[in-house]
């Protein structure tokens, strides 16, 4: 069962660096850093929407407009956090 948790942990730590590279990832297509016409850029990209998309929608509905700035990822980076601290001081001490 411990084992689980330490993965799930895993999971959370390697998503959070997914929000961290898809957030960088839109900063270099906004200031023309990176061609999105390139194809492996296009499909990096692709990948990362797809799959940061379905947690940041939520919470980009809850919040109000920020005229440009999206803070979404913190947020959401934040909660992530908050749950890995609670599997850590919580559950696994509890899990033998």
């Amino acid at each position: 069962m411990r084992a689980l948790f330490l993965v799930i942990d895993l999971a959370l730590e390697i998503y959070i660096w997914l929000l961290i590279a898809a957030a960088i990832l839109s900063w270099l297509v906004a200031f023309n850093v990176v061609n999105t016409r390139n194809q492996v850029v296009a499909m990096f990209g692709d990948f990362l929407y797809r799959i940061t998309e379905p947690a940041l929608r939520p919470i980009r509905n809850i919040l109000p407009d920020l005229g440009g700035i999206d803070i979404s990822p913190v947020i959401l980076i934040l909660i992530i956090i908050f749950i890995r601290y609670v599997i850590a001081l919580y559950i696994l001490p509890n899990v033998y």
